[in-house]
């Protein structure tokens, strides 16, 4: 009997992925994904920071947020590619796991416990919604977002290591409640924003609220993996399913979503500039389309006879109106 043949067999739910036997192929699959998604994420970082003066600084927090979300998504993929690597050892063909480490799905709920939040910072910003709505809306959204996540991590991962489909059920039940209230909560200003905005705006807005709100919806549909599965299904080929599945969800809601942000908030500075509420020392252009100039002009800025625009007028909610 040969050492690999020997090895016990792996659970059937839990963190399973890292307690497998690979293919050379199959090892190779989920280290490329690893690996590609840390790249986007760098990707969209650099872009993030770049292109953060494209826009007004009235929307410049969407941009410090992808940021952010990048940055954190950047090394919990890196790490997460070390731990790939350094947890399996080529054997007789076979990629197979190293008795002294593991593989730590884990980490990716440490990322989303800091990413999804921002996320929900980054459309609030863009909304036309602010002061203390705008404050609270953003409170409620953090708060939902991450007990979201932590509440699902009890379930995948901490109660009986998530091997018990009660504690699975539960977990999930608890987390929908509060990916429920995210939707709510982001739904609402978004749809209240839609009203007050620009066709063009609205419907850039309305797209990646709904790539958003889709992408979140494929991360429950892959927690569920972890409960159907058991000892007797194919283990190896939902392993990848769902790391391949984790790093598209991951490139998308981060990379995706945080390109489609930085145009609203483009497409909101170029409005500004060109109803006079806003100034912007440079054009402003989206695919290559001029949408406004720098507005003061700078030979009027030079001069000192350049106008100041009157400040931004939005509804906070209770009447009151804000710059």
């Amino acid at each position: 009997m040969t050492p690999i043949d020997a090895m016990a067999a792996p659970p059937g739910r839990g963190e399973f992925t890292g307690t497998l036997i690979y293919t050379v192929g199959e090892y190779n699959m989920i280290r490329y994904s690893l690996a590609v998604a840390a790249f986007a994420m760098l990707a969209g970082f650099v872009y993030a920071i770049s292109t953060r003066n494209d826009v007004s600084p009235r929307y410049r927090g969407a941009g410090i947020a992808s940021a952010l979300v990048h940055a954190v998504a950047f090394l919990a993929y890196l790490a997460l590619s070390v731990d790939w690597r350094t947890s399996y050892t080529l054997r007789d063909g076979l990629y197979v796991p190293v008795e002294t480490s593991a593989f730590d799905g884990g980490l990716r709920y440490a990322d989303w416990s800091v990413t999804v939040p921002l996320l929900a910072v980054e459309l609030l910003t863009v909304c036309a919604v602010a002061g203390k709505r705008l404050f609270t809306l953003r409170a409620l959204a953090i708060a939902s977002a991450f007990l979201m996540i932590v509440t699902g991590f009890l379930g995948a991962q901490v109660l009986d290591a998530g091997t018990r489909v009660l504690w699975l059920a539960v977990w999930a039940a608890v987390s929908t409640v509060f990916f429920l209230v995210l939707y709510a909560v982001l739904g609402k200003a978004v749809l209240d924003s839609v009203r007050e905005l620009p066709s063009g705006t609205s419907t850039t807005l309305k797209r990646a609220t709904i790539m958003l709100f889709s992408v979140f919806g494929a991360y429950p549909l892959i927690y569920l993996i972890q409960q159907s599965v058991g000892a007797d299904s194919d283990l190896v080929a939902w392993a990848m399913v769902t790391q391949l599945g984790l790093c598209a969800a991951d490139i998308v809601a981060k990379v995706g979503f945080g390109a489609m942000i930085h145009k609203v908030a483009k497409m909101r500075t170029a409005e500004d500039v060109r109803s006079g509420t806003e100034t912007h020392p440079e054009e402003v252009w989206i695919s290559s389309v001029k949408q406004a100039d720098a507005w003061p002009p700078v030979a009027a800025a030079l001069t000192g006879h350049s106008a100041h625009p009157e400040p931004v007028r939005v509804a906070d909610g209770n009447g009151h109106r804000f710059r």
